[in-house]
C-alpha cells in the first residue's frame, strides 16, 4: 500500500482494553488497600507502574511483527506535545523546589496570614490557599502548608474543624486549577492545543464567580477570632511567583517563563547570602526528581494513546460518545461539552488523579470539541475544571486524605464542606447549559 494513501480510521473496541487494564489495576488496588485500612489507599501503586501491564496488552493486541507493534508506541512517546509537556513538568518542578528552598512558600503563606482580618478567617483561609496554590502549582503542597494553620484557627476560635479544613482544600483546588505551572493546566492545554494564557483567562470567567460565592458563604459561616500573623519578614520572596504569573499572562512561552522564574529565584536566594549555585543545582535536580512520576506517566500514556488511536480504540470511543450524545444528528456544542465533562469526571472518579484523567481523555475530548466546533480554550477549561471538581470531593482523593490526616477527622466530613468545588460544579454545569461565556472557536 502506498504510505501516502489516506486510510479510513478503523473503529475497534478491543483497542480500549489497555486503558481499561490500567484503570482496573489503579482503581482495584485503591479499593483493596482502602478495605485493608491503608492510609492513602489509592496511591499505593504508582500510576506509571500500573501502566506497564497496559503497555504489554497494547503490544499483544496490535498486529504485525514485533517492530510493527512497538513502533506506534514509540511514536506516541516521541510526540511533540508529550515531549513539550515533559519539559514543562521538569521545569515546573525545578521552579517549585528552588522557590521553596529560598523560603518563598513560607513568605507567601506568612504574607497571606498577616493580611487576614479577624472577622474573615474562613474566607481568608480560602483566599490564602488559592493564592498559594496558584503560586506553587500544587494543591497537595498547599494543603500541607495551610491545613495545620487551619487546625490551629479552629482550635483557638471554636469554628468547626471541617469548615476550616474544607476552606483550605477548596482554595487549593481553586488556585491549582488556575496556576500556570500546575500539571493539570499543562496537560489540559497541551492535549487541547491552546495557550496557557488563553485557558487561564477563559477559566477565570467560571472560577471567579464560584470563588466569590464561596467567599460570601464562608463569610456568613465565620464566627470571628483573633488575627493570625506569620513569622517570616522577607515578603519580597513572593516576587518569583508574581513574575511567573505576570510573564505567563503576557503570553510569553511557558518554557521561557519557567526558566526565568528559576533564574530569578536563584539570584534572590544568593542575595540573602545563604544560597549558592551548587545548592541551587541540587535543588533544581530535586525538582526534576519530584516530577519523574508524572513525566513517566505522560510518556506511557502518550504511547498508549497512539496505539489505541491506530488500533481504532479512540475512534470507537469517540463514535460511541457521539452516538449517545447526538441522538443520530450532528453533535451540538452543548452535547460535546457535556461529553467532555462526563468522560474526564468518570476517569477521575476511578483513578483519583486529575492529571491522569486529563491525559487519558484528552485525545477524545479534542476530537469531540473539533466535531462540535468547541473552542480549544473552552474544552481545556472544562477538562481541568471537571477533573478538579471530582478530585476535590472524592474522599479517596489525595488532597482530602491529606487534610483529614492533618486535622484528624473523617475525609467524608471534609468532602461535605469543600464549598468551592460544589459551587464550581454548579457554575460549570450552568455554563454548559447556557453556553456562557460566549466564545468563538479559533481557527
Amino acid at each position: 500500500m502506498n504510505p501516502e494513501t489516506p486510510v479510513k480510521p478503523i473503529s475497534r473496541p478491543l483497542a480500549m482494553v489497555p486503558l481499561c487494564i490500567f484503570v482496573a489495576i489503579f482503581f482495584g488496588s485503591g479499593v483493596y488497600h482502602m478495605m485493608q485500612g491503608t492510609e492513602f489507599a489509592f496511591y499505593q501503586i504508582k500510576a506509571p507502574v500500573a501502566a506497564l501491564p497496559a503497555m504489554v496488552a497494547a503490544v499483544l493486541l496490535a498486529k504485525g511483527s514485533v517492530e510493527d507493534r512497538v513502533l506506534p508506541y514509540l511514536r506516541g512517546v516521541g510526540d511533540i506535545n508529550i515531549a513539550t509537556m515533559c519539559m514543562v513538568f521538569l521545569l515546573a518542578g525545578a521552579f517549585s523546589q528552588v522557590t521553596n528552598a529560598i523560603g518563598g512558600v513560607d513568605a507567601t503563606v506568612s504574607l497571606g496570614l498577616k493580611l487576614l482580618p479577624a472577622p474573615f478567617l474562613l474566607p481568608g483561609l480560602f483566599l490564602v490557599s488559592g493564592f498559594v496554590a496558584t503560586a506553587m502549582g500544587t494543591s497537595m503542597g498547599t494543603v500541607a502548608a495551610i491545613a495545620p494553620v487551619a487546625v490551629g484557627i479552629s482550635q483557638s476560635t471554636g469554628i468547626e474543624m471541617a469548615l476550616c479544613v474544607g476552606a483550605v482544600v477548596g482554595g487549593a483546588m481553586f488556585g491549582d486549577n488556575l496556576s500556570m505551572i500546575s500539571d493539570t493546566t499543562i496537560a489540559a492545554t497541551r492535549t487541547q492545543g491552546c495557550k496557557m494564557r488563553d485557558k487561564l483567562l477563559f477559566n477565570l470567567r467560571l472560577a471567579l464567580p464560584a470563588a466569590l460565592i464561596t467567599t460570601v458563604i464562608l463569610l456568613l459561616l465565620s464566627s470571628g477570632g483573633e488575627p493570625v500573623t506569620g513569622d517570616v519578614e522577607n515578603y519580597w520572596l513572593v516576587l518569583p511567583y508574581l513574575l511567573v504569573l505576570g510573564l505567563a499572562v503576557a503570553g510569553i512561552n511557558v518554557l521561557v517563563v519557567l526558566m526565568s522564574g528559576i533564574l530569578f529565584s536563584t539570584l534572590q536566594g544568593m542575595l540573602t547570602g545563604s544560597y549558592s549555585i551548587g545548592v541551587a543545582a541540587d535543588d533544581i535536580y530535586r525538582g526534576f526528581e519530584s516530577m519523574i512520576e508524572i513525566m513517566l506517566l505522560s510518556l506511557f500514556i502518550g504511547g498508549l494513546s497512539r496505539m489505541m488511536t491506530e488500533g481504532g480504540g479512540k475512534t470507537w470511543l469517540t463514535d460511541t460518545a457521539r452516538r449517545l450524545l447526538s441522538r443520530g444528528g450532528k453533535l451540538s456544542s452543548r452535547a460535546g461539552e457535556a461529553g467532555i465533562a462526563i468522560l474526564v469526571s468518570i476517569c477521575n472518579l476511578f483513578t483519583a488523579n486529575n492529571t491522569v484523567a486529563i491525559l487519558a481523555t484528552g485525545g477524545v475530548a479534542r476530537d469531540l470539541s473539533s466535531e462540535a466546533d468547541i473552542d480549544p480554550r473552552r474544552s481545556a477549561s472544562l477538562l481541568d475544571i471537571f477533573s478538579c471538581i471530582i478530585q476535590g470531593v472524592i474522599p479517596w482523593g489525595a488532597q482530602i486524605l491529606l487534610a483529614g490526616s492533618i486535622a484528624k477527622i473523617s475525609p467524608l466530613e471534609i468532602a461535605a464542606t469543600v464549598h468551592y468545588v460544589w459551587i464550581l460544579a454548579a457554575v460549570a454545569i450552568l455554563a454548559i447549559i447556557t453556553g456562557f461565556p460566549r466564545i468563538r472557536r479559533e481557527s
